[in-house]
Order: C-alpha cells, then sequence, then structure tokens
C-alpha cells in the first residue's frame, strides 16, 4: 500500500489556494489573517500560485496595498510574471471567490493540505533513511522527532485579544486571590521570604538558579523540589543530565529524613537513622516526583520528555539539572550560539506548557571571590534577556580579623551562610535571602536571626 504513494498526486486543492489569492486580491483586510494562520508561500501547491503570494507579501512588507494591478506589476519586477501564469491568470483570481470572509477557512484549508504534503515527504525521508546502514536507530528516531516537532512548531498559530476581555480575566484572577487571603499565585518554594518576593514560582516563567561550583545549585533545586512534591502534592519533574536517579534519591532522603549523606553511602546507619528513614518512606514513595535520568540529553529528547510528562501525568514544574549539559542538535553551532538557542526554546516551553521551568545554571570565572551579577551566567547573554526570574546562590566571604585562626578552628563546618540572591524578577523586587547550607544532609535553611546579626 506504501508502495502506491508514489502514483498518487499529493493532496492539495486548487480552488481553495486560487480562493484564498482571490480574497487577498479583493480585501486588504484578508491579509492579516492570511499572516495570522502562518501561510506561507510554500504552503501552495500550484507554482503559479505560490509565486503570486510571494508578490503579495512582498507588497504588503513595503506598505502598499496588493491588487490586480499592483501584483502584475511586483511579478515583473521580481522576474515571475511568466511562472504566476501571467497577467491573465492573475486577473482571474477575483471571479473565482464566493466571499473574502470565508479567507480564515481557505487559508486554513490550504495550510491543513499543504501539512499533510510534509508529513508525507517526512515519512518518504523516514523510509530512506531507515535503510541508511551507517545511521543508528537512535540517531534515526532522533531525526523523525526533529522533523515532527519542526511541522508543529510551524503550525502555531497567535491569537490577539480586545484589553476588555483581558481585563476581565486579570479582575477575576485579583478577585480569587483576594477572595483566598493567599499572597501566593504561583507555586511554594518552601522557603517563605523568597515566596514573599516571588509570590512563588509562576506559570510560564522561565527561572535560572546559578551558582559556581559546589556551592549548592543541585541541593536547593532537590530542597525546592521535595517540598512541592513531598508536602505540597504538586506533581514535579527532575531532569538530572548529571547525577544519578539512585545519587538523586539518596540526596532526597538525607534531607528529608535528616541523615548524614555520608552513612547512606557507607551503610553505617544507627538504629535511629533507619528508623527516620523508614519513617519518611511513605511519603516519598507515594510523592508525585518524576526524575528523568539521562546523561548527554539534547534539546529535542528533553522537550519531547517534558511534553509527554506534561500530558500524562499533568506535571507543574520542571527542574533541570543543568543548562549546560543540554546538548544541540546542531553541534556545528558556537557554543554560544547553542546555548543561546536553548535558552530560547525553554522559555518558549514555558508558555506553551504554561508551567513554570526552574533550570540551574554556572556562573563563569569571573565570579570568583566577587558578588554574582547577571553578566556572570555562563555561556551566553541570552540567558539573563530570556530568564524571568534569576536567582544567585552566592557564600558570603567572612571579615578578617587579628583572630580569625583561632575563629576557624571554632567554626563548623557542617553549617555555610548562603546567600540567595534574587538578581532580576520581571514583576517583583530583588533583594537578598539569607540561607544556611546543613552539608551533611545537602539541606536549606533559612539563616538563624542571631547569626544574621553578626
Amino acid at each position: 500500500m506504501a508502495g502506491s504513494f508514489k502514483d498518487k498526486t499529493p493532496p492539495h486543492d486548487d480552488e481553495l489556494e486560487q480562493a484564498t489569492l482571490g480574497s487577498l486580491l479583493a480585501d486588504n483586510e484578508a491579509v492579516a489573517s492570511a499572516i495570522h494562520h502562518h501561510l506561507r508561500n510554500e504552503d501552495f501547491y500550484s507554482r503559479a500560485n505560490s509565486r503570486i503570494y510571494d508578490a503579495i507579501m512582498s507588497l504588503d512588507a513595503k506598505g502598499l496595498r496588493p491588487d490586480i494591478q499592483t501584483v502584475v506589476r511586483e511579478l515583473k519586477q521580481m522576474g515571475k510574471l511568466d511562472e504566476a501564469g501571467g497577467a491573465s491568470y492573475v486577473s482571474s483570481l477575483t471571479t473565482v471567490i464566493p466571499s473574502s470572509a470565508n479567507i480564515d477557512y481557505y487559508a486554513q484549508t490550504v495550510k491543513n493540505y499543504s501539512l499533510k504534503r510534509a508529513l508525507l515527504r517526512v515519512a518518504s525521508e523516514i523510509g530512506v533513511s531507515a535503510y541508511d546502514e551507517s545511521k543508528e536507530s537512535n540517531e534515526l528516531l532522533e531525526d523523525v522527532q526533529r522533523s515532527l516537532f519542526e511541522l508543529s512548531d510551524e503550525r502555531q498559530v497567535f491569537s490577539s485579544k480586545k484589553i476588555g476581555e483581558v481585563l476581565k480575566q486579570a479582575i477575576e484572577n485579583l478577585d480569587r486571590v483576594m477572595k483566598s487571603k493567599n499572597p501566593l499565585t504561583g507555586i511554594s518554594t518552601g522557603f517563605d521570604k523568597l515566596d514573599s518576593m516571588t509570590s512563588g514560582f509562576q506559570h510560564e516563567e522561565f527561572i535560572i538558579i546559578g551558582a559556581r561550583p559546589s556551592v549548592g545549585k543541585t541541593a536547593l533545586a532537590l530542597n525546592m523540589a521535595s517540598n512541592i512534591a513531598f508536602h505540597q502534592k504538586i506533581p514535579v519533574a527532575f531532569f538530572s543530565l548529571e547525577m544519578s536517579e539512585i545519587a538523586l534519591v539518596n540526596r532526597l532522603i538525607s534531607s528529608e529524613a535528616m541523615v548524614q549523606a555520608q552513612n547512606l553511602r557507607s551503610g553505617f546507619l544507627s538504629t535511629g537513622d533507619y528508623k527516620k528513614i523508614i519513617d519518611k518512606m511513605s511519603l516519598i514513595y507515594e510523592a508525585p516526583f518524576h526524575i528523568v535520568d539521562m546523561p548527554n540529553m539534547k534539546l529535542l529528547e528533553l522537550r519531547s520528555q517534558a511534553r509527554k510528562l506534561r500530558s500524562q501525568h499533568q506535571i507543574e514544574i520542571i527542574f533541570i539539572d543543568y543548562l549546560g549539559l543540554i546538548g544541540n542538535d546542531n553541534n556545528k553551532m558556537p557554543r554560544y550560539e547553542q546555548i543561546s538557542e536553548i535558552s530560547r526554546s525553554l522559555k518558549s516551553l514555558a508558555r506553551e506548557l504554561h508551567i513554570p521551568i526552574v533550570v540551574l545554571c554556572q556562573l563563569n570565572r569571573d565570579a570568583q571571590n566577587e558578588l554574582p551579577t547577571l553578566a556572570n551566567l555562563r555561556d551566553s547573554g541570552s540567558i539573563e534577556q530570556d530568564a524571568d526570574l534569576v536567582l544567585f546562590l552566592n557564600r558570603p566571604q567572612p571579615k578578617k580579623n587579628k583572630n580569625d585562626k583561632d575563629e576557624e578552628k571554632k567554626a563548623p563546618t557542617d553549617i555555610i551562610p548562603t546567600d540567595l540572591i534574587v538578581a532580576k524578577q520581571r514583576n517583583g523586587p530583588i533583594g537578598t535571602v539569607n540561607l544556611q547550607l546543613v552539608t551533611k544532609y545537602a539541606k536549606f535553611t533559612p539563616l538563624a536571626k542571631e547569626q544574621r546579626d553578626d
């Protein structure tokens, strides 16, 4: 059956293509509808129709109204009048439309036929690639997913709303917040001061947590994710590109049961420690916490997994550890361009899935021993532009005095004061949240008042 495809004419409708062009020539307002449906010249099956549509869009881009005369003149200047069927064919287009009021239907149908032809091309390419012995099956599958997602992205249709419609929705949201008496409009992180500054992690936000290596990015992200999944029962996905799923779960057990991570690794657990773990098993086991353990994950795979988790498990927030380990499908592209593309893609994914996406990011070496700034985000300046919220972890340098050596001997090494800096927030204040990292549990807690005063 598949072999008979070659003998069939690809899906298209000449009359609807002509009706679309006729509407654009007869009604200038129809051009906006064509643009709204992302109609392109390659969506037309007929080469003549494609050339005419190209001329119409060219005129519109110049601010000129497309009609029969201007389109014929434009086609002459482009040297494409003969390919477009000549002036007589262009003139005939305005006689084939029942009404330009149906432009949305015409444009959408032309777009649908175009998609079907594109799917047939992809299917044909898959068939050819499947016989290519030099290609691995995983590589072939990735090519297929990329092709399908590219088609999907191209079909995204944008809409506009009158401000009154949006205002009504905004007032309804405001009424709901006022009635609930809850200042949190997003997902609570488990850190009260941070929540008071941000009102929680908001839907569609692209959030960056940046720090130098070994300052506690993963620990903070896991603390937030476990609070959301274990205690608020909100479905969470944690993409771990650096740490194995077993190591990740051990960290979660350590911080939740307050059992030293070292003891978990070595197996030397006291009776009290073992009881703490058993007490937390039910909480952890039943939590809507989904771990994606895939080293060397490519952007396309990540987007695919995220969509699947959102669809199948109603995930409400995604954490990714970390940005620098996400691979790009185009390895020939400079790394800063790859990171820029990944950053933009994750931001658009947050909007598409209508959930916050929290991404960990390393800071460059310029941030060593200095207060981190947005300029320290590694590999690309587009990260700071794309992010809605940027948080930095920073360990403040202790003040030096003559008793430093004695103090260092006395100072506990298992509790490290750490600042969580809100460096950028599109819709709220910036500032600092004082935390402390309890290293033996890899757990962040608010800094005690007397330590803040010191």
